[in-house]
């Protein structure tokens, strides 16, 4: 391999060496991630700023995120596929996170922990009966 390994491949390796997700959950965590900063940069932050040069966004507003990207991707199969890919909670959500993290696909603040990801959500509820009930907005 070359030192300046593709997105793609990286992600490739990453999944080869976890091995308890897919390497399509780190491409869907990684592009929730877009998704969520295409929103945060066309709504005004909580004190009406933009949001920072950093595009850091926290681990609550990023599980908002891939629940929303996740059913608006798959609809009411949302929690199927994601459990097809090894994700079954929100503290997945968080591994895939840090393994990109540690990857150097995305970087963290000295605040962030793997423990932000926990109980997030039910997947049973914010799957199971999300095509049934409006899409809240990301928070």
């Amino acid at each position: 391999m070359t030192t300046k390994q593709s997105v793609q491949q990286r992600i490739q390796a990453m999944a080869a060496r976890a091995s308890a997700y897919e390497p399509e959950a780190y491409h869907f965590v990684f592009h929730a991630l877009d998704f969520v900063l295409e929103y945060e940069d066309r709504a005004p932050c909580q004190r009406g700023q933009p949001l920072a040069p950093d595009r850091h966004v926290s681990a609550e507003q990023l599980l908002s995120g891939l629940r929303e990207f996740a059913i608006d991707q798959y609809g009411p199969l949302a929690r199927l596929v994601l459990e097809r890919w090894g994700i079954y909670r929100t503290e997945d959500f968080g591994e895939i996170v840090f393994d990109l993290v540690e990857g150097g696909l995305l970087n963290k603040q000295e605040t962030d922990r793997k423990s932000d990801f926990s109980n997030g959500f039910s997947f049973h509820d914010a799957f199971d009966f999300a095509w049934r009930a409006p899409l809240r907005h990301i928070e």
